[in-house]
């Protein structure tokens, strides 16, 4: 059941925006109705998508966020959700309402984009946005309006990750990480009513005019072939290219459960093309050489004094730059780096196509 109070901001409900009432309450209603948690890939959206239908209490009615709540100083759940309702400007549940143990819910989106900066990159592969978007009432007695608390952090404690949340205009963002996460926030919100299936008023203006949910793609042999030509950067001969685009293909069939058996396939190959296999420590003498090696011609790269390891990706990037190439990993989950060099214009296809034949590439 949904609760509500009145507040005193202005109904979020512009008929031409997808950031709007009438939209996200029929996301409400299809969480509420049907399944309450999913996640979606989506196009775009580095990962997946996650929906969640969250409540107060019920949804803190287990031990660890019951420890969560009070190494936060708090008694109780109805206590947070006060905590929150003062950064949206709604009113306070009664100790009536609390008596009675009313359910208010909330739904909880989160995703991730690139880095906005090339600072930022330095640092980070991707920004995760958490959105809690909790309803209200605005001169009404009934659910008319929503509130959004906004943060970019991890929830590793759900509850103190959910209090450090700040109240957000969509139409306002404060900085380059907000910029990017609001935009990305309404194509997220039209890919999951394309995922629901919910029609969306004819008179919302689109974030975009594709279909944000990406097509079923049968495997085939010719799709590895693609991807390894594009790892190699085409330096493959005709014989290996049908080889190890047969022995993947095996693999991504066979479903292994067990990791090191895929790695192994995985690993096969790319030793069979140049690539470069180092230990989470490396010196720039080391990466100049071996990078060098792979591109055939030296490559040397200017950075500053005790600089080691991955603080130097920015560096050898830039170099590659100037030759239109750019320095990527194959993911080991391990202790290791496994690069390779990838033409620049190439990347975007080689990141669709490690999504579909589930050999994890990284960019740096």
């Amino acid at each position: 059941m949904k609760n509500f109070f009145s507040n005193f901001f202005g109904r979020n409900n512009d008929p031409k925006s997808i950031v709007s009432f009438d939209v996200i309450d029929s996301i409400y209603a299809s969480l509420y109705n049907e399944e309450n948690r999913f996640e979606f890939k989506m196009k775009g959206i580095h990962d997946t998508v996650s929906v969640n239908l969250y409540s107060f209490p019920n949804s803190f009615n287990n031990e660890d966020a019951q420890n969560e709540i009070k190494k936060a100083g708090f008694e109780n759940a109805y206590e947070v959700l006060n905590e929150l309702y003062k950064k949206l400007n709604i009113g306070a549940i009664s100790e009536e309402d609390i008596q009675a143990e009313l359910e208010y819910d909330y739904i909880h989106i989160q995703f991730y984009t690139e880095p906005p900066t090339p600072e930022m990159k330095k640092h980070l592969k991707h920004v995760l946005h958490n959105f809690a978007i909790f309803f209200c009432c605005t001169n009404s007695l009934e659910t008319n309006d929503f509130r959004i608390l906004y943060n970019n952090s991890y929830f590793l404690d759900y509850t103190r990750g959910i209090l450090d949340t700040e109240y957000i205009d969509i139409n306002d963002p404060k900085n380059d990480v907000q910029k990017i996460g609001f935009k990305e926030f309404e194509r997220v919100l039209q890919g999951i009513c394309q995922h629901l299936n919910i029609a969306i008023p004819e008179n919302v203006n689109l974030p975009s005019d594709e279909n944000l949910l990406p097509e079923e793609v049968e495997l085939t042999q010719e799709i590895f072939e693609e991807f390894i030509k594009l790892v190699s950067r085409g330096n493959v001969d005709e014989k290996l290219l049908q080889k190890q685009s047969k022995k993947l293909l095996k693999n991504f069939k066979k479903e292994s459960k067990e990791y090191h058996e895929i790695v192994a396939n995985h690993w096969s190959f790319f030793e069979s093309i140049d690539c470069w296999n180092s230990d989470w420590k490396f010196d720039p003498e080391d990466a100049e050489y071996f990078i060098s090696e792979m591109i055939g011609e030296d490559l040397n790269f200017e950075y500053p004094e005790e600089t080691y390891s991955h603080d130097l990706f920015p560096y050898i990037q830039s170099a590659l730059e100037k030759r239109n190439l750019e320095l990527m990993t194959y993911d080991t989950h391990g202790d290791n780096y496994l690069f390779f060099v990838a033409n620049k214009n190439d990347v975007d296809r080689i990141l669709e196509l490690s999504e579909l034949t589930k050999i994890e590439i990284n960019q740096l």
